[in-house]
Order: C-alpha cells, then sequence, then structure tokens
C-alpha cells in the first residue's frame, strides 16, 4: 500500500490540490484520501479505485504467483 500512497500523495501535489480539494474531485470523502496517503490498509477498492481513476489507475486482484516471476 506504501507505493500507491505515495504515487497518491505526489500527484495529488503535482496538480496543486489540497487533500479536500482533491477528495471532491475524486467524489470521496477527505477521510479516504487521507487513510490512502497515510498508507492506511483497512480500506475499502471502490474508492481507492475513484482516487487512482483521477490519475487514469486502477488496483485490481493480483495473483502471488504471476508476481514471482
Amino acid at each position: 500500500m506504501r507505493r500507491v500512497s505515495e504515487f497518491v500523495k505526489e500527484r495529488r501535489k503535482e496538480v496543486n490540490l489540497t487533500q479536500e480539494e482533491f477528495a471532491e474531485r475524486a467524489g470521496v470523502a477527505l477521510t479516504v484520501v487521507r487513510k490512502i496517503e497515510q498508507g492506511k490498509t483497512n480500506l475499502n477498492m471502490d474508492k481507492v479505485n475513484l482516487v487512482l481513476k483521477m490519475f487514469g489507475h486502477e488496483l485490481g486482484p493480483v495473483n502471488s504467483k504471476d508476481l514471482s516471476e
């Protein structure tokens, strides 16, 4: 989750938005953006994807076997 949190925080700052402004534009609660940027792991994937969609990305299930190849 750390990579996602760093990605979101860096991109949000690049577009010069506060967490509150970004949350509003992404259509999520401010707490969602804060939790993502803090690297929390107990997040709703749909909410995370709403945030990532702002940058043309999304998360999906990954087979651990694929990661080791």
